[in-house]
């Protein structure tokens, strides 16, 4: 376990796993973390500002941390900006573990209960409300389920593809070698981001969000794994020139069992990096498509769609805790990956293992 030593070691890819162990954790617990339904609209509340908490009522007296119902009113024709009542008559404590709307805690246990929220009539918007009065921070947790899943699903596929056409490619050699290197350098010269745009293009518009989810990762996964294939290739034209996999063919061991029990296995450092690099990659083409409103479609939230209100000057100007959000959120889950990645190349690094 010297790698796993060498990889404690490393503090930027200690804090990239911590990064994503954090977001992972949220995205899981998304109803118990999210103090509303990320579709749920409030009463006269749409494009609010992030809520201020207060400590002191209107006396100066400390009450402990409050809100006041607050919403919107008529805008300056001016300026362009939105006056926001506040009604100090009414402070709504914010409390930890506080009863809500009812869900079921990991899709099993029936629960009412939500991380942070208030006791009365004002609402905790962290992030503010958009422009249908949904709460933002509700809806960004929420659309960390579908852009952190969209990578892990896609190397599930993906991975899969290139190891077994990698490997029959690289052992059995020949006329199959061939064949499958042209189909690989075929799928390789795709321009993946305009065949995504174009396909995503002529799907059903009534399909649901999670077919259209399922959708663009199979159109994802399927031009992703050539590239993956012809390193496997490569590694296997090496390994199946060893001693241990021409002592196992001495004995009469089947090709199924020398790739999969002796040449694969041998390739596991080089796909737990490639995969742990590859994952950002799913994530932001995921968000490209949402953000020009080709991807996950509205009212389900996914960090790209969430983003796509950028494409509004005034909301970019007037309203960007509408945008900076999602936008840092998918900055640090790549920079995230990217670190644990280069950390794990260094620690499974066989020059450093010997070291």
């Amino acid at each position: 376990m010297k790698w796993w030593q060498r990889l404690k070691k490393n503090p930027l890819a200690q804090l990239g796993a911590g990064i994503l162990l954090l977001f992972y954790l949220v995205v899981i617990a998304a109803n118990f973390v999210a103090p509303y339904s990320p579709y749920q609209s409030q009463l006269n509340a749409s494009l609010l500002p992030p809520t201020q908490i207060y400590w002191y009522d209107q006396q100066g007296q400390w009450i402990g941390p409050h809100v006041y119902p607050t919403t919107q009113g008529p805008v300056d024709i001016e300026t362009g900006k939105r006056a926001i009542n506040v009604d100090r008559s009414q402070p709504s404590p914010v409390r930890l573990f506080v009863p809500g709307e009812p869900y079921k805690l990991l899709g099993i246990i029936p629960f009412n209960r939500h991380l942070f929220g208030t006791v009365g009539p004002g609402k905790i918007n962290l992030l503010g409300t958009d422009e249908q009065a949904r709460d933002q921070f509700s809806r960004l947790v929420h659309g960390g389920r579908v852009s952190l899943s969209i990578g892990l699903v896609g190397i599930m596929i993906s991975f899969p593809l290139g190891m077994i056409f990698g490997g029959i490619s690289g052992y059995f050699g020949g006329w199959l070698d061939s064949f499958i290197m042209r189909i690989v350098e075929v799928l390789m010269t795709i321009p993946g981001l305009y065949l995504l745009v174009a396909l995503a293009a002529i799907l059903p518009p009534k399909i649901s969000s999670t077919q259209r989810f399922l959708l663009i990762v199979v159109i994802i996964s399927f031009i992703g794994w050539a590239g993956l294939a012809r390193v496997i290739r490569g590694q296997v034209l090496s390994i199946k020139e060893q001693q241990f996999v021409q002592a196992s063919r001495a004995i009469g061991a089947s090709p199924l069992y020398i790739i999969t029990r002796h040449v694969l296995p041998q390739t596991a450092t080089y796909l737990i990096i490639s995969a742990t690099l590859s994952i950002p990659s799913f994530i932001i083409s995921e968000s490209v498509l949402s953000f020009i409103g080709l991807g996950i479609q509205p009212p389900d939230p996914s960090w790209g769609n969430l983003l796509s209100s950028a494409t509004n000057a005034s909301i970019l100007v007037l309203q960007p805790w509408l945008i900076w959000p999602p936008a840092i959120l998918i900055i640090l889950t790549v920079l995230a990956f990217n670190l644990l990645g280069d950390g794990l190349r260094d620690a499974l690094d066989p020059r450093s293992i010997q070291r």
